[in-house]
C-alpha cells in the first residue's frame, strides 16, 4: 500500500512530500513508526554499501545542488550501518517524549496504540516539535 508522508518541523514553511510503500497496512500508529524505521534504515545501509560509479556531476545536478547550497559528488565517508532495533526503540522513546506528533489524515494520534483506518490516499504528517531552552535574566 502506499501512503504519503508529510514531514514538517515547526517554525519552517517547508513540507517534504514523500511517498511511502508498506507491504501491509499497520493495525496501529507503534506499528506504522516500527515499519517507518524499518524502512529508513533499510533505505540507510542500503546507500552507505551501494558503490558511487560515476565520479562526476552533470550542470543539472549541479544547478540542483547549488539550490540547497552544498554541491558534492555524494561521496559517503561513515560507512557504519545503522542498527534496527535501535532505530525501533528511539523512534518509539521520541514519540513518548512528544518530540514529534503524528497526525493521520488530519486528526492527531496520541496513543500508540489506537487502531489506524489508513486507505492509499491517506495522509502521514509527522511534526517534529522543537523546544526552546534557556534562563531568564
Amino acid at each position: 500500500m502506499i501512503f504519503t508522508l508529510q514531514l514538517k518541523r515547526l517554525g519552517k514553511k517547508k513540507v517534504k512530500e514523500v511517498p511511502f510503500t508498506l507491504n501491509q497496512t499497520p493495525k496501529n500508529l507503534e506499528a506504522l513508526l516500527i515499519a517507518c524505521a524499518k524502512n529508513q534504515v533499510d533505505a540507510f545501509n542500503t546507500k552507505r554499501t551501494a558503490v558511487n560509479v560515476i565520479g562526476f556531476l552533470t550542470p543539472a545536478q549541479i544547478e540542483e545542488q547549488a539550490h540547497s547550497g552544498k554541491i558534492d559528488f555524494g561521496d559517503i565517508t561513515n560507512t557504519n550501518l545503522a542498527n534496527q532495533q535501535q532505530a525501533i526503540d528511539n523512534v518509539l522513546l521520541a514519540f513518548k517524549d512528544g518530540l514529534f506528533v503524528v497526525f493521520v489524515d488530519d486528526i492527531e494520534i496520541t496513543d500508540l496504540q489506537t487502531p489506524l483506518q489508513l486507505s492509499s490516499d491517506s495522509v502521514i504528517a509527522f511534526i517534529r516539535l522543537t523546544f526552546l531552552v534557556g534562563t531568564y535574566w
